[in-house]
């Protein structure tokens, strides 16, 4: 059995005067606040919400 790759993803900028559609992707990700961490599972939903909002995050695998 294969383990399912994870992501931990990290708000390290703020969501103030952000576009709305990149509020509710880190929304989506589960991120609340800054330095907020949540771990993902790494499939292509979670990764595109990533890529457009990846200047406001810092991702690793976990």
């Amino acid at each position: 059995m294969t383990a399912k790759k994870q992501l931990r993803v990290t708000l390290v900028r703020s969501l103030s005067g952000r576009v709305a559609a990149h509020r509710a992707c880190v929304a989506g990700l589960g991120l609340r606040r800054m330095h907020h961490s949540v771990v993902v599972a790494d499939t292509p939903e979670n990764r595109g919400m990533i890529n457009k909002v990846s200047y406001m995050l810092a991702v690793e695998e976990a």
